[in-house]
C-alpha cells in the first residue's frame, strides 16, 4: 500500500513537472545550455597532459560564447547553427584550449533543427554538416577515425530529432482523435437528453389542452409531468456542461455546476414513469441474475433504453412498449418492443444512429426493424459485461 501511495505520488510530481516545463520551454533550453556548459567545463578543470600548455580563461570565455547561444535553440535554430560553428572555428582556430571528447553544442542544434525545422532548413544543414565536419577533421587530427566518429554522431542526433519529430506528430494525431471522439460523444449525450424531454413535452402539451376540457385533474398532472422533465433534463444539461467548464471557475468551486454521476441502471424506473406520464403504457422487467455494472456500461445502458423510448413516443404512434434486459454470462441484452409503427422513412434524426455507435463504443451491437411476426418495432442491443465468475472474485 505504502508502495502504490509512494508510485501515486511520484507520478503525480512527473506530470505537474511535464507540465510546468511544457509551458515554459525557454526554462528548458537555459537549463540545457546549463548542463551543456558543465559538460564542456570538465576538461578545463581536469589537470592536462605534461608537455601541454595550460587552460586559459580566454579559452574557457570562448567555450561559454559557444554554448550561450542554445538558449534560443527553438526560437532561431538556423541562427544558432551559425552561430555555433562560427565560435567553434574561431575557438579552434584562434585559442589553444583543451578539446571535447563530443562535439556537444553541434549536437543540441543539430537535433533541435531535425526535430522541428522544415524541410528545406534540415536541408541547409545536412550540407553544413558535410562541409564543417571534414574541416573540423582536418584541423585536429586528419584522421579517418575522427571523421567517422564525427559523422556518425551527428547523424545519431539528425535520427533521434526526426524520430521525436514523427512521436510528436503521432501524440497530436491521438488527441485531435480523441478530441473528435469525445465531441461526439458529447453530441449523443445531448441528443438522448434533449431529444427525450422535449419529445416527452410535446406529448404532454398536446394532451393538456384536451385534458382539460374533459378532465382537468389528468390536465394538472400532465403540466406537473412537463414541469418534471424539463427540470431533469436542465439538471442533466447542468451536470454536462460542468464537466466541460471543469477548472474555469473560481478557486473555491463556488461557480462550478453541481457535480452528480452518470445515469445508470438504478435511474431506469425513474425514466419508465415519465414516458408512463406521456399516456404510453411501459413495462419493464429483467432476466437473468442481475448484477452490478461498471458505471460506463451502465450509462450506455441507460441511454440507449432512453434513445429507444424517446423513438417510441416520437414516432411510434404505439399504445405500449416494454423493457426487458437479460443478464447473460459475459452480455447484456437490451430489448425495447413496441406495438406501433416505428420510425418512418424520411423522419429524420441520429437517434438510431447514435444508439449503435454507443453500444459499438462498449464493443456491443445493436439492431433495429420489425417486432416479432413483423408487428410493432424492436430494439436489441448486446453489451459484454463482466461474467459473474469474475464478480464474485
Amino acid at each position: 500500500m505504502w508502495g502504490a501511495g509512494i508510485r501515486a505520488a511520484g507520478r503525480g510530481w512527473w506530470d505537474r513537472g511535464r507540465t510546468l516545463l511544457g509551458a515554459r520551454p525557454w526554462a528548458v533550453d537555459i537549463g540545457l545550455a546549463l548542463l551543456v556548459q558543465a559538460a564542456m567545463t570538465m576538461p578545463f578543470v581536469v589537470p592536462r597532459a605534461p608537455g601541454l600548455e595550460p587552460a586559459t580563461w580566454q579559452a574557457y570565455g570562448l567555450t561559454t560564447l559557444t554554448v550561450l547561444p542554445l538558449a534560443w535553440r527553438r526560437r532561431a535554430p538556423m541562427t544558432v547553427l551559425l552561430a555555433i560553428l562560427a565560435t567553434s572555428a574561431l575557438y579552434r582556430i584562434a585559442v589553444d584550449g583543451p578539446g571535447q571528447p563530443l562535439p556537444y553544442t553541434g549536437l543540441v542544434i543539430v537535433y533541435t533543427i531535425a526535430a522541428i525545422c522544415p524541410p528545406r532548413d534540415r536541408l541547409v544543414t545536412v550540407v553544413l554538416l558535410m562541409l564543417a565536419v571534414p574541416v573540423s577533421v582536418w584541423l585536429n587530427t586528419r584522421s579517418v577515425r575522427e571523421l567517422t566518429f564525427s559523422l556518425f554522431v551527428f547523424a545519431a542526433a539528425y535520427v533521434f530529432g526526426r524520430l521525436t519529430d514523427a512521436r510528436q506528430r503521432a501524440h497530436r494525431v491521438e488527441a485531435e482523435q480523441a478530441a473528435a471522439r469525445e465531441r461526439a460523444r458529447i453530441a449523443r449525450e445531448m441528443h438522448d437528453i434533449l431529444s427525450h424531454a422535449v419529445s416527452l413535452m410535446i406529448v404532454q402539451a398536446e394532451a393538456g389542452p384536451v385534458a382539460v376540457r374533459t378532465a382537468p385533474e389528468r390536465a394538472e398532472a400532465a403540466f406537473d409531468a412537463i414541469s418534471e422533465t424539463g427540470r431533469e433534463a436542465m439538471a442533466q444539461l447542468r451536470r454536462m456542461l460542468g464537466v466541460l467548464r471543469e477548472g474555469d471557475g473560481p478557486p473555491d468551486g463556488s461557480g462550478d455546476a453541481p457535480r452528480a454521476p452518470q445515469p445508470d441502471l438504478a435511474g431506469l424506473p425513474g425514466l419508465m414513469e415519465r414516458v408512463r406520464a406521456g399516456g404510453l403504457d411501459v413495462t419493464y422487467a429483467t432476466a437473468g441474475e442481475v448484477r452490478a455494472l461498471p458505471a460506463a456500461t451502465g450509462a450506455t445502458v441507460y441511454r440507449i433504453v432512453q434513445e429507444a423510448l424517446t423513438n417510441v413516443v416520437r414516432h411510434a404512434r404505439a399504445r405500449t412498449v416494454s423493457v426487458l434486459l437479460a443478464y447473460e454470462d459475459r452480455a447484456l441484452e437490451i430489448v425495447v418492443r413496441d406495438d406501433g409503427r416505428g420510425p418512418q422513412p424520411g423522419s429524420g434524426g441520429h437517434g438510431l444512429v447514435g444508439l449503435r455507435e454507443r453500444a459499438a463504443a462498449h464493443g456491443g451491437t445493436a439492431v433495429t426493424g420489425p417486432g416479432p411476426h413483423g408487428r410493432g418495432f424492436e430494439v436489441r442491443a448486446r453489451v459484454p459485461v463482466t461474467s459473474r465468475a469474475e464478480v464474485a472474485r
